[in-house]
């Protein structure tokens, strides 16, 4: 009867802490940290998903964005936040694995300060050009740069982000020397293009695919290993460069410390707001590809993705400006 009584009392215990939880968290706003400015491919998909979130989790979800030093900023607030749940951040395979690779003296340790939560897409890039320049494809705009030296720039929404790296990778694989142009996000990047300030840049199909449709700028090819359902008429960089193949992906963090309960429930917030067909549709037309591992998988794909990185930037010899 002893028995009985104790673990009566234990499941009683034990339910009590569950309701405690949920009746505690969430109790306000969510907020979603977006290292850059309004407009790029992150922030698309961030605004995207917080409703769907906001409704699985019975709690407004806000994003929130704090641009600069190519995600640093964003990191960092995130990364001093309190773990309690209501701060979260939204990054970019460059935030969480190319500028730790780069960079010596960040003030955050992505290892150690943050908990991942999921991977949730990943998309390639797609080589935009401005329609003024006098190329139609990957070996002509080798040849153009070869043949104007100093000349042709490439833009990308700030140092040691995916498409600043994009953009050494291929002057490595080229044997050219394109001038890298950092901006603060990916939307005045792209918007140089189109005015002609720069001559091109890599970018996420979100990004430049409405300018694309209307004749603003130019496609020259995708970074994938395929060509996309979307664009079947353009090339791949492989098919000029073998084996150039390179894809963004975007990832959601806590800071470090958070309570395992609100990572699990936050991880399946957003893995049921994906399965939502019309997240299904935007992400489709945006070309990015769904993805929502655990948080375990995602923590080592991290450092999977660190490793590779260190190696590709040593083996080009590629610097911060």
């Amino acid at each position: 009867m002893k028995k009985l009584v104790t673990s009566t009392l234990i499941i009683f215990v034990a339910f009590c802490n569950l309701s405690s939880f949920a009746q505690t968290y969430p109790i306000k706003p969510i907020k979603i940290i977006i290292g850059f400015p309004p407009g790029g491919a992150i922030d698309t998909l961030a605004r995207v998903l917080a409703p769907k979130i906001s409704k699985e989790l019975g709690q407004s979800v806000l994003i929130e964005n704090k641009g600069g030093a190519g995600g640093v900023i964003g990191m960092q607030y995130v990364s001093n936040a309190e773990p309690d749940g209501y701060t979260l951040f939204l990054g970019t395979l460059g935030n969480f694995s190319i500028t730790p690779a780069i960079s010596k003296d960040l003030p955050y340790n992505v290892q150690k300060d943050f908990t991942p939560i999921t991977q949730v897409a990943s998309s390639p890039f797609i080589i935009f050009i401005n329609p003024n320049l006098p190329i139609r494809n990957v070996n002509e705009l080798i040849s153009y740069t070869k043949a104007n030296p100093g000349k042709v720039n490439f833009s990308s929404s700030g140092n040691g982000g995916l498409p600043h790296m994009a953009g050494e990778i291929f002057n490595e694989a080229a044997g050219i020397k394109m001038i890298h142009v950092p901006y603060k996000g990916s939307a005045p990047s792209i918007t140089d293009v189109i005015g002609g300030q720069v001559q091109l840049t890599f970018e996420a199909i979100a990004i430049g695919l409405p300018y694309l449709k209307s004749g603003r700028l130019k496609g020259l090819a995708t970074t994938d290993n395929k060509r996309l359902s979307i664009l079947p008429d353009l090339p791949t960089v492989s098919e000029s460069l073998p084996n150039f193949v390179l894809k963004n992906w975007f990832g959601l963090a806590a800071p470090k410390n958070t309570a395992p309960e609100k990572i699990n429930l936050i991880h399946k917030s957003v893995l049921n707001a994906m399965k939502d067909s019309e997240v299904i549709k935007t992400m489709n037309e945006l070309g990015l590809e769904p993805v929502g591992d655990s948080p375990n998988e995602f923590s080592q794909f991290i450092r999977q993705e660190t490793n590779r990185w260190q190696s590709l930037i040593a083996k080009g010899n590629i610097k911060l400006e």
